[in-house]
């Protein structure tokens, strides 16, 4: 158990297949209660639809593991109401410095730019993120949560998906539509179905000390190559909640894990860091190697694969969490319009397409910062500390130095779910860029992202908006009685549109000059909060061509 934290006990309920209730078959079965399977839960119960989820355990995860949540991540959770508790009880931070041997030799800024709502990470411990997910989970009327269901089976064929639930009570059968597996990166259920995942096994180990301590450290991300404490390996400090501290020792692959792991091996290299003087508390302690895989594709039938299960990376970035949950971003919208006959099931296609493309820049830029980190070579240690030596003085080796490329939202720009743009624009936000927030009705507790997301949605920019015609008005209202239905907002310097239209005041001119609008701009975007289509005057029929090219229906 943890100083600093009290596990919850989630109470297990006997089924009611178990008790001759119940027909055991639902529409979405989502197995694995982490932050995936738990976030893919809550977005889909969020849009109306009917989901069940299971756990094979009656808690939380055991230690922090997950602890850094990216600025795309912290937005999403704000989309399903969780991201106000991560963010007030984790530690931000935007600043990250990396040093060699006893000097800084570079740092960078995770939030160059003002005028965002969240920061550029936070630090949360993994358990807390859990935590807060069930809270969320539990006001959902239409998701239910079965904790202590193991799943020991699963099988498919075209028109469903099986799966056998062990319980305290006995075992049953369920059979669902759609199987969303969240179930880590051992996946079991990726096992039962025969599924392969492929990539690398990476011969280094690292250690994770969690410890509790009170010390000045600004909230920042440290990283030592070749520090005098720690000499020929690397370091990493970061703080999170309650005071308790990451420390990630890199160990060598010749390291036992086990004997690693005790107190005396532990603490005199925390101390040998810390100083003899700095009080501290060992919270948790791991040892652990990592790996760079991922499955080929991520549907399969009625199964389709989120987070771990899916793929994996190196911790050096936090990628893996933080790619998880936009797994789930993407997926949710589309599965709903699949699910509601709105779309058809090639859709779900675009999400292993897009998310693969996600995954293996993932797995490239945690590849690229494992060889720099943990080099296997004499020549390449040297050409890395040569660059660690360059970078003291020139920025263009600054550039070569990797302590781990930080988690960044996917560009789907190659994506066929976009349209490519006919009209001149400027700027960052192509057809498949996510969104850029930015600060609505001239203050500071108001955002754009807060006012899209969930379903599709186009922004129409003029600068007055009391000067849009009441035909105007309606046929932009008419486009959310369509099939699939889009909500119009207007976008304006002053004045208010017309009801029913909805009239976001652009007072500190950000939205207007990170999306290039000009009167008259349009932007389509995707219920993920990606741009889908962009244009300079609005058209109705375009834009319901480019939804239906969004949706699969073109």
């Amino acid at each position: 158990m943890l100083s600093t934290y009290s596990y919850p006990k989630f109470d297990y309920v006997c089924p009611p297949e178990l008790q001759g209730q119940g027909g055991g078959h639902h529409p979405v079965i989502v197995v694995g209660a982490g932050p995936v399977g738990l976030s893919m839960a809550i977005d889909l119960a969020s849009q109306g639809q009917q989901v069940l989820l299971l756990d094979n355990d009656d808690t939380v995860s055991i230690g922090s593991r997950g602890v850094c949540y990216a600025k795309r991540t912290l937005e999403v959770l704000s989309r399903m109401g969780c991201g106000d508790p991560c963010v007030d009880k984790g530690v931000s931070w935007d600043v990250g410095r990396t040093f060699f041997r006893e000097g800084e030799v570079f740092n960078f800024n995770l939030r160059p730019q003002e005028g965002h709502q969240r920061p550029g990470m936070v630090n949360l411990q993994q358990y807390y993120l859990e935590q807060y997910l069930v809270e969320r989970a539990r006001q959902l009327p239409n998701l239910e949560l079965r904790f202590k269901n193991n799943v020991i089976g699963a099988s498919q064929d075209d028109d469903c998906a099986t799966l056998r639930v062990e319980t305290p009570d006995g075992a049953y059968t369920l059979t669902c539509d759609w199987l969303v597996a969240a179930d880590g990166a051992r996946s079991p259920i990726r096992q039962m179905l025969g599924l392969d995942i492929d990539g690398k096994i990476f011969m280094d180990r690292f250690l994770i000390a969690d410890v509790v301590m009170a010390a000045d450290y600004p909230a920042e991300r440290w990283f030592w190559f070749d520090p005098p404490f720690h000499p020929n390996q690397s370091v990493l400090l970061h703080k999170q909640a309650d005071n308790v501290w990451r420390i990630d020792f890199q160990l060598g692959w010749d390291a036992d894990p086990e004997a690693e792991k005790k107190p005396e091996k532990v603490i005199p290299r925390i101390r040998a860091m810390l100083g003899d003087e700095r009080e501290f508390q060992l919270e948790w302690v791991s040892v652990y190697t990592f790996q760079c895989r991922r499955m080929g594709q991520f549907n399969h039938k009625r199964v389709l694969f989120v987070g771990d299960a899916a793929h994996q990376v190196s911790p050096f970035g936090a990628r893996g969490a933080n790619s998880g949950i936009q797994d789930t971003d993407n997926l949710a919208w589309k599965l709903k319009l699949v699910i509601d006959g709105k779309a058809p099931a090639s859709l779900l296609d675009s999400y292993s397409s897009e998310r693969c493309h996600a995954a293996d820049e993932n797995i490239q830029n945690s590849t690229r910062s494992t060889d720099f980190i943990t080099p296997k070579s004499a020549v390449s240690r040297a050409f890395r500390n040569a660059v660690l030596e360059l970078a003291q003085d020139y920025p263009f080796a600054r550039a070569l130095v990797n302590s781990g490329r930080l988690s960044v939202p996917s560009w789907l720009v190659d994506s066929p779910l976009n349209t490519p743009d006919v009209d001149a624009f400027a700027g960052n936000m192509v057809p498949g860029a996510p969104m850029d927030d930015a600060p609505v009705a001239g203050g500071r507790a108001d955002w754009l992202l807060g006012h899209v997301g969930g379903q599709f949605h186009l922004l129409h920019y003029i600068d007055d908006a009391s000067h849009l015609t009441a035909e105007q008005a309606a046929n932009l209202a008419a486009l959310a009685h369509d099939a699939i239905g889009v909500q119009a907002t207007v976008v304006a310097r002053r004045g208010s549109a017309p009801a029913p239209l909805a009239t976001l005041l652009d007072a500190q001119d950000a939205i207007r000059q990170r999306y290039d609008l000009q009167a008259g701009s349009c932007y389509l975007l995707r219920p993920d909060q990606h741009v889908a289509a962009r244009w300079r005057s609005f058209d109705a029929a375009r834009v319901r061509a480019a939804v239906a090219r969004a949706t699969a229906n073109a």
